[in-house]
């Protein structure tokens, strides 16, 4: 009987769409590595800072080449295996700052095509869900495969508290969703590896 061959280290990028420093959406992506750390093998987030990315404007390639900064953003996406969104609603749709980022990464060469992706959101009643739903239909037309379930749109301000004062995610119930996503995509990211 052969030995099962060890899959490869899935790299996952995380973008935050919020810029503030204690962001609930941070805390999502800051536990969401900590979990992969600690008991997801197999498995490694990075987060992407995504702040100080220019306003997209084709002005600034010159020759074929973008800004250094989103040069080694692009990069950072290209290398990556998938992608995980943390994505708050602003007036029912992204952040001005993620989908500014989304715009740099799609253009020539489009470092998002083919990339298996999970979005989660935290907010209101509606736990950003409207914003995920916008994020999927872009991710349509750039070729980004969102993992369907399960979904991760959390009311941050229901009782018990959710996260910390600072930003922290600290309800173990979430916690424990926020797992099954990355499980998720782990096995959806094998899936689409493997179908190469």
């Amino acid at each position: 009987m052969e030995a099962a061959v060890a899959k490869p280290m899935i790299k996952v990028a995380a973008l935050c769409g919020s810029l503030r420093k204690a962001s609930y959406h941070r805390g999502l992506i800051n536990s969401a590595i900590q979990i992969c750390n600690e008991s997801i093998p197999g498995m490694k987030i990075e987060f992407i800072n995504i702040e100080h990315l220019p306003f997209m404007n084709e002005d600034l390639e010159v020759n074929g080449t973008y800004p250094p900064v989103v040069e080694a953003f692009r990069q950072k996406i290209l290398e990556a295996d998938s992608v995980l969104f943390a994505s708050p609603e602003y007036n029912y749709s992204v952040t001005a700052p993620l989908k500014n980022a989304i715009d740099w990464a799609s253009r020539p060469q489009n470092v998002w095509a083919d990339k298996p992706a999970a979005t989660i959101s935290t907010g209101g009643n509606a736990g950003g869900s409207r914003s995920q739903y916008h994020l999927r239909q872009i991710g349509v037309y750039i070729d980004l495969h969102f993992i369907n379930k399960p979904e991760f749109s959390l009311n941050a301000y229901q009782k018990p508290m959710k996260f910390d004062a600072d930003g922290n995610l600290i309800d173990l119930e979430s916690k424990e969703k926020l797992k099954e996503v990355l499980l998720s995509l782990k096995k959806f990211t094998h899936r689409l590896q493997d179908g190469k």
